[in-house]
């Protein structure tokens, strides 16, 4: 008897996609990522996920392979509804190929024979239980996760309009290799998009499956349409740790806005990349240093609770009071008003307090 293999199992999980277009002769190009892949029939994307099945693109839909309640701050987002829980959902697939991936079991299905493991943990379900689910365990927040959310946006927008009706926020969590027409299809849906910006070299970022220069347009794009835009950076030791790539992306960050907060947080070593050493608190500290001297008013190291001083607090850029104490993904005091305003000199905070 033979055994069902990954695809097996994930290709009937699909519909027809939505962001694509149709180039005539059965051929389709995909806009859900910058990969704009164009497939004949019977050819998958560079994520895996989506593929043409007789002229037509079919997207991910109605599985996870992860659901859970967790902390806002665990996204990470800082300036978004703090203390708030997100029920945070995922499924299967990336459009990079990152060798530090943190979630690489599920990100890297249908591309390593290591994550075909991770078709244990798909769950049938529908946008309706998940919203339920949301709103049965308290969370404003609907966040798309764990996986690359870009390739899977159909679902996504499925979940998310049902979620805005039930007045619930809604957040991406992206490598931020996006589309201008994705991004203009994800905004009356999408409140907040934490993009990660993993380095200011280009032929890094081809290593991984990407490009620089798209995912600084997605940046300046999302915060163009009044996304909350929130940026982390691994940083990794020899990788992207210099002063100069430090500088180079605190820079860019600061120009879109210095109201953009910055999150450097700590590599530890994982999937392909485990020979390089676990990112140090002397290391963190030196790029938030960056991060402020390059302007920017919020900058967050993550990942070491406890082990990185006042680096994990909101502090009000006028006159510098201690505005949300926090502990790791808790917050331990929160003192800025519903509207967003430090009480002790009346400025506006940027970011979505609600």
């Amino acid at each position: 008897m033979n055994m069902k293999t990954l695809s097996d199992i994930l290709d009937p999980l699909t519909i027809p996609a939505r962001y694509c277009e149709d180039l005539g002769n059965d051929i389709v190009r995909c806009y859900a990522c910058a990969h704009r892949c164009t497939l004949k029939p019977g050819q998958r994307g560079v994520c895996k996920m989506r593929f043409n099945q007789d002229g037509v693109l079919r997207a991910p839909w109605g599985y996870v392979a992860a659901a859970a309640i967790d902390p806002i701050e665990k996204k990470p987002f800082m300036h978004f509804l703090p203390g708030s829980s997100a029920m945070t959902f995922g499924m299967l697939g990336c459009n990079f190929h990152c060798d530090f991936c943190q979630n690489w079991v599920s990100s890297q299905a249908l591309r390593d024979p290591a994550s075909d493991t991770s078709g244990r943990y798909i769950e049938k379900t529908t946008p309706q239980a998940l919203v339920a689910y949301a709103q049965q365990a308290g969370a404003r927040i609907v966040a798309s996760s764990y996986n690359e959310p870009l390739i899977t946006s159909e679902w996504a927008v499925d979940i998310f309009s049902l979620a805005r009706e039930a007045g619930l926020y809604c957040v991406y969590v992206s490598n931020g290799f996006a589309t201008p027409e994705i991004l203009k299809a994800l905004q009356p849906y999408l409140q907040g998009f934490k993009i990660d910006l993993k380095c200011m070299s280009d032929s890094h970022y081809r290593d991984l499956g990407g490009n620089l220069q798209v995912v600084l347009d997605a940046i300046v794009l999302a915060h163009e349409l009044g996304m909350w835009v929130e940026v982390v950076t691994l940083i990794i030791p020899g990788f992207n740790d210099s002063n100069e790539d430090l500088w180079e992306m605190a820079r860019f960050l600061a120009g879109v806005s210095p109201d953009i907060p910055w999150h450097v947080t700590s590599f530890y070593p994982t999937y392909k990349r485990t020979r390089t050493p676990a990112t140090s608190a002397e290391i963190l500290m030196r790029a938030t240093d960056i991060g402020q001297e390059a302007g920017l008013r919020y900058v967050y190291a993550g990942n070491l609770p406890g082990r990185v001083g006042s680096l994990e607090n909101t502090y009000c850029p006028h006159c510098s009071a201690l505005l949300i104490e926090r502990r790791g993904y808790s917050v331990v005091k929160n003192s800025i008003t519903s509207e967003g305003i430090c009480p002790k000199c009346g400025k506006k905070i940027a970011g979505l307090w609600g």
